[in-house]
């Protein structure tokens, strides 16, 4: 997990990967896909305008404490899985889809990587050289550290990279 990103085996997804039926977002060469019951589709980059997220849990000292006390509710009373998810929304010049996708961070995030994700998702749009240079770069770096989330220092710093890097290329 890097910012709003989970990368595995070289695939993007903005939130947790979905399994199942599950909701979820994948970022592909392509464009954005839908995944899960009820919002499959795929959306192409050269139609896509704008890619933005809502409903994101950021991460505070409340936030925190109450995360901890909803899980100690939710498994002593034998909870469900009531895991939090928020909104990708994907405009295209005809209309505004909404996509839901599970939040991998359990207390939220941080308000620089909720930040750099959103800079980062904005740029996806800006053009097809700099959009396939970005998420190839998060796709190699998935491959390489395969099963792990790095310190929140290192996801900053490749956040900053990538969109860096992004704007470098447009």
């Amino acid at each position: 997990m890097v910012g709003l990103f989970w990368i595995a085996e070289g695939d993007v997804y903005v939130g947790s990967k979905p399994a199942g039926l599950a909701p979820g977002v994948r970022l592909t060469p392509e464009g954005i896909a839908g995944i899960g019951h009820g919002q499959s589709g795929l959306w192409l980059w050269d139609d896509v305008q704008a890619l933005t997220v809502e409903d994101v849990p950021v991460r505070s000292l409340k936030r925190q404490v109450g995360a901890v006390v909803d899980m100690a509710l939710t498994v002593g009373m034998g909870g469900g899985d009531d895991a939090p998810t928020m909104t990708v929304c994907v405009g295209t010049a005809d209309e505004e889809i909404e996509l839901t996708a599970y939040v991998a961070a359990a207390v939220g995030y941080s308000q620089k990587e909720y930040d750099l994700s959103r800079a980062l998702l904005a740029r996806l749009t800006e053009g097809a050289a700099t959009l396939m240079t970005t998420l190839a770069a998060m796709a190699a770096w998935g491959r390489a550290h395969e099963g792990g989330s790095p310190r929140r220092s290192e996801r900053e710093r490749l956040l900053q990279e990538w969109a860096d890097d992004h704007a470098a290329h447009a």
